[in-house]
């Protein structure tokens, strides 16, 4: 077994949520005893847990998921200089300076996406290119084609969380940006880690 197995079971159920020890050795091509033990240690570090399931008719399945410890393996970065510096100008300029900032980092980034998908000319181009973005920034970001020019764009992490559990207009902005580059298609958000979801993920379509 590779060294990194157990790195890559943590990175596999943050990209793609619970999954039993059965999927994990498929999809990293390792033996199921592998898993399981990697998974047995990893569950003494803390990092991971399972519940056991009932999907079809039998036995219960167990689903392995990575603890609130296991998700800190993947970190929020430079989490508590951002928290200061959000408190600081809330004292000094109050909420409204805070909206002015916020607006300032989204036409930053809004100019930044436009020229960077300036030469994708459909929309399912302009999708893999913004996904390439976000996952240069961190977000873990993937796009997903589900039919009839229907999309899920996916970011499994979010490296500015703090912040934007402090100033909740980091996501507005976000999802503003989102629309602003995807001209002629609806953007909807339907999961937000914020709200308790393992990921944030958009609906996408014309």
């Amino acid at each position: 077994m590779a060294e990194t197995s157990p790195e890559r079971i943590l990175f596999e159920l943050k990209t793609r949520g619970p999954q039993t020890a059965a999927a994990l050795a498929r999809a990293l091509a390792i033996t199921a005893m592998g898993v399981r033990q990697h998974l047995a240690r990893l569950a003494e570090e803390g990092l991971v847990s399972f519940a056991d399931r009932r999907e079809t008719v039998g036995r219960p399945k167990r689903h392995w998921q990575l603890t609130e410890a296991g998700h800190a393996r993947f970190p929020d970065r430079h989490a508590q200089l951002t928290l200061e510096l959000i408190a600081s100008v809330r004292v000094l300029f109050g909420e409204a300076g805070l909206d002015r900032l916020v607006a300032a980092r989204e036409a930053e980034t809004l100019q930044r996406y436009e020229q960077a998908l300036a030469t994708a000319r459909t929309p399912a181009a302009r999708l893999r290119r913004l996904a390439q973005l976000r996952s240069e920034e961190g977000y873990m970001a993937e796009c997903r084609a589900e039919g009839e020019g229907r999309y899920l764009l996916i970011e499994n992490h979010c490296p500015i969380c703090a912040a934007a559990a402090s100033c909740q207009g980091f996501c507005r902005a976000e999802l503003e940006i989102f629309r602003a580059v995807l001209p002629g298609l609806s953007v909807e958000r339907v999961d937000h880690m914020l709200a308790g979801a393992r990921r944030c993920a958009y609906r996408i379509g014309g």
